[in-house]
């Protein structure tokens, strides 16, 4: 895929990109009118569907590879107030939307969002079916430890109204998951898969694998990968780990075990891109894989791709994210809002009928074309000035002077196969898809004098 020598070059730290600008670039004069405000004002801009994200922070057992906000169950109490100010908390969000918009996307993410009781996942979707209508076939998904499903909870979910359930295997190997402390899954995936899908042709089955962990080798991961291939998901992450531990201190427990070096983290990514597009799935940036005929993969070829914090998206359920829960990151087309990390004040504030924001960022014009022109790099690998432009009643050149636009350093992306370049477009090469972080943060004015940290980019 790239040679060793570029791998070392441009190996550096990068933002992930799954907003611009990056989270860690909020800030804290951000207020809860501030985002009443915005909240109101969202009603006026495009996209007019609406995308809900419910972040489930609690965990029965903490894996040690987690950079997300989690904490573990203490007892029953703490979920149980918690569910109850996501409850009031939708009911002040929503009093600010339209309900005549219609929901095109519900994700619940965490932290474990299957180690709470069912019955809390359907009282929320009640709430939300009973208020908004929905697009025909809207995606209603969820994340989910295989580690927990049962017959009984996955009739649940799927009586909740659930039709798309990402499945976290991480890894096959029980000694993998046995050093990031991950439990294995409770039955066989094959029979989890069987169960949810249940002739049901609206199920879709997402499973999720992490490579870069302690114990992995590029044969492992293959074999992880052979077998995953077996089970034909319809859509499949192959995530690299980000190591940062100055983020999430728990990291620091793989330390002690061992991290795979690069060049052997490098070929489990190589290794698996080139088993699953030789077996029937689409390549989508370069973490995501989907079956040909999945929307997705659909979307990726019609060069129509989008994304949130949730991941790639299709234009069809694309909408503005209404975010909830604690930490959980609201993307509005002008505003970035984020809700407080630590549990007892989301629960205190939501609980009183607050708006419980820790941070967030308005976006100026200019950085609304940015974002754009990063987005479409990202998700369909190629930008197309002119067409950029036209969104914002620019030339495509008036697009050029918006980013940094670095023209020496562009011709060395297209000198090491990374890009090709014209006038009118940029194209990424299949050898630099491992590295359009890189081509993406080359774009980005934030990045010009800035001491944030982030996550290498392979």
């Amino acid at each position: 895929m790239i040679d060793n020598k570029l791998l070392q070059k441009y190996n550096n730290p990068v933002p992930r990109y799954t907003s611009y600008p990056p989270a860690n670039f909020f800030t804290e004069e951000f207020s809860q009118d501030d985002f009443r405000k915005a909240l109101t004002e969202s009603n006026d801009y495009d996209p007019q569907n609406i995308s809900f994200y419910f972040h489930i922070p609690f965990c029965k057992q903490i894996c040690y590879f987690c950079g997300c906000n989690h904490y573990g169950i203490s007892n029953d109490h703490i979920i149980e107030d918690y569910i109850k100010a996501l409850k009031v908390e939708i009911k002040t969000m929503i009093s600010h939307i339209d309900k005549s918009r219609p929901i095109s996307q519900i994700h619940y993410g965490g932290g474990t969002p299957n180690a709470i009781p069912v019955e809390y996942l359907q009282e929320i979707n009640e709430i939300l079916f009973s208020e908004f209508g929905t697009i025909e076939q809207p995606e209603i998904a969820i994340e989910c430890n295989p580690a927990y499903l049962t017959l009984e909870q996955m009739e649940g979910l799927k009586k909740a109204g659930f039709k798309r359930f990402s499945l976290g295997i991480q890894d096959f190997d029980t000694d993998v998951l046995k050093a990031v402390n991950r439990e294995k899954p409770g039955m066989p995936v094959k029979e989890i898969m069987d169960y949810l899908k249940d002739g049901d042709p609206e199920v879709a089955i997402n499973l999720d694998f992490i490579y870069g962990l302690p114990k992995q080798s590029a044969a492992g991961f293959s074999k992880a990968i052979e077998q995953a291939i077996e089970l034909k998901p319809d859509r499949l992450v192959t995530f690299s780990y980000a190591h940062v531990p100055w983020v999430s201190p728990i990291q620091k427990k793989l330390e002690k075990v061992g991290l795979p070096e690069s060049d052997e983290k490098m070929r489990m990514f190589e290794n698996g891109f080139q088993l699953l597009t030789q077996n029937g799935y689409q390549a989508i940036g370069f973490d995501h894989f989907a079956l040909e005929n999945d929307e997705l993969a659909q979307a990726y070829q019609h060069k129509k791709l989008h994304r949130n914090f949730q991941g790639y998206c299709t234009r069809r359920t694309t909408g503005q994210v209404y975010a909830l829960g604690v930490t959980s990151i609201s993307q509005l087309s002008t505003v970035y809002a984020q809700n407080t990390k630590k549990l007892s004040d989301y629960i205190e504030q939501a609980g009183k009928g607050e708006i419980p924001i820790m941070k967030g960022y308005r976006l100026s014009k200019e950085q609304m074309v940015i974002r754009e022109v990063i987005n479409e790099l990202m998700c369909n690998e190629q930008i197309i000035w002119n067409e950029i432009g036209h969104r914002f009643n620019l030339s495509g050149e008036e697009v050029k002077k918006t980013v940094v636009y670095d023209t020496a350093k562009l011709q060395e992306f297209e000198a090491d196969g990374l890009i090709k370049l014209s006038d009118e477009k940029l194209e990424v090469t299949d050898e630099g898809l491992i590295l359009i972080r890189n081509v993406a943060a080359s774009f980005d004015p934030l990045l010009q004098n800035t001491t944030k940290t982030f996550s290498k980019s392979v």
